[in-house]
């Protein structure tokens, strides 16, 4: 196995470990602790050294992890890669269980912006984190994976649909989305099976189990495809491959020791425009930042000329050019797999790529010798966007919006090539350990 298929079979099991962001955090933070560093609580004083390592966690979801500078904030400022958690899909609604023609099946919300389509004939299962009563009285709560296929959503059949190949897979997000469950049995109580179902997953009584936040996440591991295994295909690519990708970097030993104060932030809720506590466009990052400052005993006016001597690289999955498909991209930035990252450019700032930062990227990939590419969408197809422009806007910090070229964007399987992924981790890692 190559280095770069090395770098990507451990992606693949980062992703089929983290079937949701609640999971996805935890993972990171289990990985953080083997590399020494500590957990910051934001309701405690903090106490920081040059070089120390730390980490926080809003609201188990999202995750901020930095290494302290050498070299005083002030000077050489913040070194960000900012990226998300989340990914598009559907979610278990309060009230789930619903108990007619003689099935259970559980309601669903979707969230984001997720192809319906694909979630049809897949073993699908449920993950994600569910609140309950402690014996004192108060509120804990508990992350739950269910290993096994629980749900399904079979397709209708075409005898029923015969224009689907001509007209595609339509999909009622009200009516069409339940997803089955179970055989229903006569006295069984319905409303409760859920909480049953938690109960047993998890050892804590159902009668204590107040609420949840559930996801619908496919049981099919990740996998490498291609004749020479050049290709890989998961679920939640966007964004995870990204987070791995940072994490990576960061934890390579040159960047742990850094001049600048390297900073690692991957929200929640960005596929829903994180507006949240904890998404991008929330004070989660600069309530971070500000207080690293406050620890090292810097005053408002040299925060603001770290702030000023920044940079931040925003890594969002970028669209690979599909062949089967030439008129839904622009011609002339067409993006290929396995040819390195894309700096992604739009004029309307959807992206917060400018031609400077868009060169301070390029010099970043040619020092680590590594390929780019410059995405732009078709003119007249609105294009997607990532955290960079809130998070820049919000900040006054010089950005650029890149990512791994990357097919099915949002499809519950995605697929990406392998040689892009150990790309993005030497050009972040050039980025981090620049003196």
């Amino acid at each position: 196995m190559s280095a770069a298929q090395q770098q990507v079979k451990a992606l693949l099991a980062f992703i089929d470990q983290s079937p949701s962001a609640y999971h996805a955090v935890k993972s990171i933070e289990e990985t953080l602790i083997r590399f020494d560093f500590k957990r910051l609580q934001e309701t405690e004083k903090w106490s920081l050294k040059p070089s120390g390592r730390y980490f926080v966690i809003r609201d188990d979801s999202s995750i901020i992890f930095f290494v302290a500078g050498k070299k005083p904030l002030e000077e050489v400022g913040f070194k960000i890669l900012g990226a998300h958690t989340d990914s598009p899909g559907l979610k278990i609604k309060p009230n789930a269980v619903k108990n007619t023609d003689g099935l259970l099946r559980l309601g669903v919300e979707v969230y984001g912006g997720p192809i319906l389509a694909t979630f049809t004939d897949r073993d699908l299962s449920l993950a994600g984190r569910f609140s309950y009563k402690t014996n004192a009285g108060g509120v804990a709560s508990q992350l739950v994976m269910f290993d096994q296929a629980l749900l399904r959503l079979p397709n209708l059949a075409i005898h029923m649909n015969r224009m689907v190949n001509e007209e595609g897979l339509k999909l009622h997000k009200q009516n069409e989305l339940a997803l089955i469950l179970s055989t229903a049995v006569e006295d069984q109580i319905s409303e409760k099976y859920l909480y049953e179902l938690l109960a047993t997953a998890s050892g804590i009584e159902a009668d204590k189990i107040i609420s949840w936040e559930l996801n619908v996440y496919d049981t099919q591991k990740g996998s490498f495809w291609g004749d020479e295994q050049q290709f890989y295909a998961n679920s939640q690519l966007d964004n995870l491959a990204s987070c791995h990708a940072g994490l990576q970097a960061l934890l390579n030993k040159n960047s742990l020791d850094a001049n600048s104060t390297v900073v690692c932030a991957f929200f929640d809720h960005e596929e829903v425009g994180s507006e949240s506590t904890k998404g991008a466009d929330g004070s989660f990052l600069p309530d971070v930042l500000q207080r690293i400052a406050f620890a090292f005993d810097i005053n408002k006016e040299d925060y603001q000329r770290a702030l000023a001597k920044s940079f931040m690289i925003s890594a969002d999955m970028a669209h690979a050019y599909q062949p089967n498909f030439p008129s839904a991209y622009e011609p002339e930035h067409k993006v290929t797999v396995n040819q390195g990252p894309v700096i992604k450019v739009n004029a309307n700032q959807r992206y917060s790529s400018e031609s400077i930062s868009e060169a301070m990227f390029i010099q970043w990939c040619e020092q680590s010798n590594v390929p780019y590419q410059t995405y732009s969408h078709r003119t007249d197809i609105p294009c997607g966007s990532t955290i960079g422009p809130m998070t820049s806007a919000k900040l006054g910090i010089r950005t650029v919006d890149v990512g791994n070229p990357m097919w099915a964007m949002h499809s519950i399987r995605e697929s990406a090539g392998v040689e892009d992924h150990g790309y993005m981790i030497k050009v972040l890692n050039s980025f981090f350990a620049e003196k």
